[in-house]
């Protein structure tokens, strides 16, 4: 199954992105080793060109890039990135089917 990226998350991320002072190339996002239950997402910019091996999706006739390394592609697989805005924060949010289990901040993640 593909990674989905909502319309929230595109605007959000568009939004960020022109606030820079250099436009990024694309957001990073991915997995990496760390946190309470072993993983955690990765949110970065990428101010240079998508790695040959990324996964790259490109919305908005390719003004909004996500850059996906292929190990983090493999855990993201199947899941929803979408920007949540509540009352106590707002940000990134992963509806990710391959998590076994989250810690109580849910800023980490078991797969």
């Amino acid at each position: 199954m593909p990674i989905q990226v909502t319309e929230k998350a595109i605007a959000a991320i568009r939004t960020a992105g022109a606030k820079r002072e250099t436009p990024p190339k694309g957001l990073r996002v991915g997995i990496r080793g760390g946190g309470c239950t072993g993983f955690s997402y990765l949110f970065e910019w990428a101010d240079v060109e998508a790695r040959p091996e990324d996964r790259v999706l490109s919305f908005d006739s390719g003004a909004v890039n996500v850059f996906i390394d292929p190990k983090s592609f493999t855990l993201l697989d199947g899941s929803t990135l979408d920007f949540a805005s509540t009352l106590m924060a707002s940000g990134f949010k992963w509806v990710n089917p391959n998590v076994k289990s989250t810690c109580s901040c849910g800023e980490s993640v078991q797969f």
